[in-house]
């Protein structure tokens, strides 16, 4: 098995509840969309849980610049790992992961991803996201996502 490369943006962040709790609001779909900074929606297209092989569609927002992508779980560990593939079409796009490890009476969750755009498609999908530095833009934005969960989960 070869080892993954370094993720292109991660944070982490410890969060005062239950791990299980904190995965079911992960990988409820309209919750991490109303969490997440460019996400706007997600629904289920193959499959109506977190499995690995169900697909979504993420809709996103930068602005007045829309699109969509569609995205297979690779890994469903409740309570532990919530990772998916994302592309554009047939282009890869991304390898998004949350891990989630138990710490005191809460736990601690890493959010990571990996750009896996193609070289040449690099420069067309940030015009048409509105994003040219998309490690730094992912860095901020995982950030704010994992202070929204906190602040979610600490209060539900």
């Amino acid at each position: 098995m070869t080892e993954q490369p370094a993720a292109s943006a991660q944070a982490d962040i410890t969060i005062d509840a239950d791990p299980e709790a904190v995965y079911r609001l992960i990988t409820d779909l309209p919750t991490l969309a109303a969490l997440a900074e460019e996400t706007h929606a997600m629904e289920w297209r193959k499959g109506d849980a977190a499995r690995p092989g169900a697909v979504f569609t993420g809709r996103n927002r930068n602005g007045a610049r829309t699109w969509s992508t569609t995205c297979t779980v690779t890994e469903a560990d409740p309570g532990r790992v919530f990772a998916f593939d994302v592309r554009s079409t047939i282009i890869p796009v991304a390898h998004w992961r949350y891990e989630i490890v138990p710490q005191g009476t809460g736990c601690r969750v890493v959010e990571k991803t990996w750009d896996r755009r193609p070289g040449w498609f690099r420069t067309p999908a940030g015009w048409a996201t509105g994003v040219k530095d998309r490690d730094t833009a992912n860095s901020e934005n995982i950030k704010r996502t994992l202070q929204r969960l906190k602040e979610k989960a600490e209060r539900t």
